[in-house]
């Protein structure tokens, strides 16, 4: 017990040599508080081309165990989806309509969930796969943005093993302030009763700090971009 008190209030007494953040300053003038720095400013910097946005998406997306492919065409994106179905020997999938799940998962050939219309939730964890839309890919944190509008309702990016996100290249957006503006130029007033931002495959490490995959959702996360 005491050693641990020792611990505790050796912490403690670190954390007290931390000099503080200095106070807000005036203009000696106005006496008002000076300007706060942008939002954008206290972030991780994203360059500003396509290119440098696309390099830190994938460094990210990497560092979190999700798997992300650049496809060239439409056709590349179905035969990418039909070699990771093969590879892993899917039997079953759920998906939505849009015009890239319903082009991707037809070349599959294989039994298909549809969420659009309702359905059965027991079914829906007995599929291999939940492919599906998204909002916006983030490349300052590497995450998918998704909504129950778009990305097929609120299951099917948590109960299937693995989630596939399929993607267009004109999604990638720079930075969560992109994101967030994105989110409400394009919903409101009327808001999905989804938002939400999908980093890495779902994991935990609240058990002597040992990583474990697929504990709340999804152990699989990957994204094919067009």
């Amino acid at each position: 017990m005491n050693d641990a008190r020792e611990t505790i209030l050796g912490r403690i007494r670190e954390a007290l040599s931390i000099p503080a953040q200095k106070p807000v300053t005036h203009d000696a003038a106005s006496q008002q508080p000076s300007s706060p720095r942008s939002i954008t400013d206290c972030l991780p910097y994203v360059g500003p081309t396509f290119e440098e946005r696309l390099a830190l998406f994938c460094k990210n997306a990497k560092e979190l165990t999700a798997d992300f492919r650049l496809c060239e065409t439409e056709a590349d994106l179905s035969a990418q989806l039909a070699q990771i179905a093969q590879a892993e020997g899917w039997k079953k999938i759920a998906t939505h309509a849009t015009d890239l799940t319903a082009s991707a998962t037809a070349a599959l050939g294989l039994p298909v969930l549809q969420t659009d219309g309702g359905y059965n939730v027991n079914e829906m964890e007995q599929c291999d796969a939940g492919i599906s839309a998204c909002d916006a890919l983030i490349a300052q944190t590497g995450s998918v943005l998704i909504t129950s509008q778009s990305a097929g309702g609120r299951a099917l990016s948590v109960l299937p093993p693995h989630h596939v996100v399929l993607a267009r290249r004109e999604q990638l957006v720079a930075d969560l302030p992109a994101a967030f503006a994105l989110i409400q130029a394009k919903y409101a007033p009327n808001y999905p009763s989804l938002i939400s931002f999908i980093t890495g495959p779902s994991r935990t490490g609240d058990i002597e700090r040992i990583l474990v995959l697929g504990a709340h959702g999804p152990k699989k996360l990957t994204v094919l971009c067009v």
